[in-house]
């Protein structure tokens, strides 16, 4: 696997846009806390663009600008500034050689699940399932969950903890980590960006989905064997979650504590990844522990 480098005071960071429209305003604290960490900041135009429609920019120029930016061996990270929708519609255009060549750390959640899966599939390269631009936004900046992207990115290994839960599967896993949005996972699934879950840490998270929809999406994993060989499993936060008017019948944990009891792997229900304030930043293809105790859940990387 192919894990890029720590960066140093003085290394930029570029910003882009590569599926939904973002105010350049919204991304201004971001700009501001990155610059006080010691790093330059390579602002894309599709951040704050004309746009008049969902994405940031046409697909074309979407595409060009992230391009240009793996390309571009002066920039160290790429943060993207928002996810949404629109990744999926440019992944298959992107040229990966040069950034195999020099390895850069890619940071986003949500739709940019599918750049995770994709580069993790390609070209065996870590990245960041971490805070965005907006995170720092409302005194996110200061906060635990991008505090630790900073940590990270400075080459500080993780080691996070959260509470026990009632469903959780006591027991030590150890696997590379890979995971995300849980509606991102299930669209991979059969295209070049799929991925491979066999001896894994599975980390699945999703936000404003119906109930059955999630259930939907588990079955979809189960079903293609992404749940079948993995080490351990992690649920992280299911949030702003909409029933039928004809109840599901079933509550989320009760939708994932079916899929998670027929497993024999250690499990983790709330653990801090989520389209919310808790989302450590978690670097997938990076070998790490789950242990899950009575008291505790720990996720160290090795």
């Amino acid at each position: 696997m192919i894990i890029p480098t720590p960066l140093q005071k003085g290394d930029t960071i570029g910003i882009t846009c590569p599926a939904g429209y973002m105010a350049a305003e919204q991304a201004q604290t971001c700009i501001n806390t990155l610059k006080q960490w010691g790093y330059e900041v390579k602002v894309g135009k599709t951040l704050g663009s004309d746009s008049q429609n969902y994405f940031s920019a046409a697909d074309e120029d979407r595409l060009q600008e992230l391009q240009a930016m793996l390309d571009d061996d002066r920039i160290k990270a790429i943060l993207f500034g928002r996810g949404g929708y629109g990744m999926g519609r440019i992944i298959d255009q992107l040229d990966l050689r040069q950034l195999k060549k020099n390895p850069k750390w890619i940071i986003g959640f949500s739709d940019i699940t599918v750049m995770h899966t994709h580069l993790f599939s390609k070209i065996k390269m870590a990245s960041l399932h971490a805070p965005m631009a907006a995170a720092f936004n409302d005194g996110g900046a200061t906060s635990e969950y991008v505090l630790s992207l900073r940590k990270t990115l400075a080459g500080k290994k993780s080691n996070y903890s959260c509470a026990a839960h009632p469903l959780n599967k006591k027991g030590k896993a150890t696997g590379r980590l890979i995971g995300g949005n849980l509606a991102l996972l299930a669209h991979v699934i059969g295209t070049p960006s799929d991925f491979d879950t066999k001896n894994a840490i599975l980390f699945l998270e999703d936000i404003g989905e119906y109930l059955y929809n999630i259930d939907r999406m588990m079955y979809q994993l189960k079903r293609s064997g992404k749940l079948k060989n993995i080490s351990g499993l992690i649920f992280g936060g299911f949030t702003d979650l909409k029933d039928t008017t004809r109840p599901f019948g079933q509550n989320i944990n009760e939708i994932l504590s079916q899929f998670s009891n027929a497993l024999d792997v250690p499990v983790c229900f709330n653990f801090p990844v989520s389209h919310e304030r808790e989302n450590f930043a978690l670097k997938i293809g990076v070998e790490h522990q789950l242990t899950v105790s009575k008291d505790s859940v720990k996720l160290k990387e090795l």
